[in-house]
């Protein structure tokens, strides 16, 4: 199937699940997340904040989480076409942007930093870590700026089903993806099944 049709599919799928399936869910994919990795204080985390209107995993427990393990959040921001990381700090007010994602006021990106793990939104990933996002390249361009050996991991509400026939070479792959019942690896180590 082509990403074109990977999208229009897992955008209905989604859009099928009630506010209290979202919820069920993504605590089920936020459990499998904190058993299977095992995070420092003072790691450096890159995470998507949940776009209003768009059933997506929900991340306030993935933050929450973070900021109790004393790591250092980062969050995407969107500026002049180009999507920048931002710190979240606990005085970082939010406002949404053009597709209702909750973004920072501040411009000040953190171009520096070598992060430890990419937690990515996403429609779908494949069997290989391929990902299907909402078209706009903004996480392929930011994996090829920042350091390659940071962990990217994807959400998902659904396992890998359908292959993607329109792989591009400036596609970047996930090394992980997470969903209500796996942990699957795409790094060439043992998955781990929570169920």
């Amino acid at each position: 199937m082509t990403k074109t049709e990977i999208r229009k599919i897992y955008r209905q799928k989604r859009e099928s699940l009630s506010a209290e399936e979202i919820g069920t869910l993504s605590l089920l994919i936020f459990e499998n997340f904190s058993r299977f990795f095992q995070l420092e204080k003072g790691q450096n985390i890159h995470c998507f904040l949940t776009a209003t209107g768009k059933n997506e995993v929900q991340t306030q427990l993935f933050i929450e989480y973070f900021q109790k393990c004393q790591c250092h959040i980062f969050v995407p921001k969107v500026v002049d076409g180009k999507m920048d990381s931002i710190e979240l700090l606990p005085e970082t007010r939010l406002v949404p942007n053009q597709w209702g994602i909750p973004e920072p006021e501040s411009n000040m990106a953190n171009e520096a930093v070598r992060f430890d793990y990419v937690i990515v939104p996403l429609l779908y990933a494949d069997h290989l870590g391929n990902r299907v996002g909402y078209g706009k390249g903004f996480y392929d361009r930011f994996f090829a700026e920042i350091n390659p050996e940071v962990k990217k991991i994807g959400l998902n509400f659904f396992p890998p089903n359908e292959k993607i026939d329109d792989v591009w070479e400036n596609d970047i792959p996930l090394d992980y993806l997470v969903t209500p019942t796996d942990v699957l690896s795409f790094t060439g180590k043992p998955s781990k099944f929570t169920k």
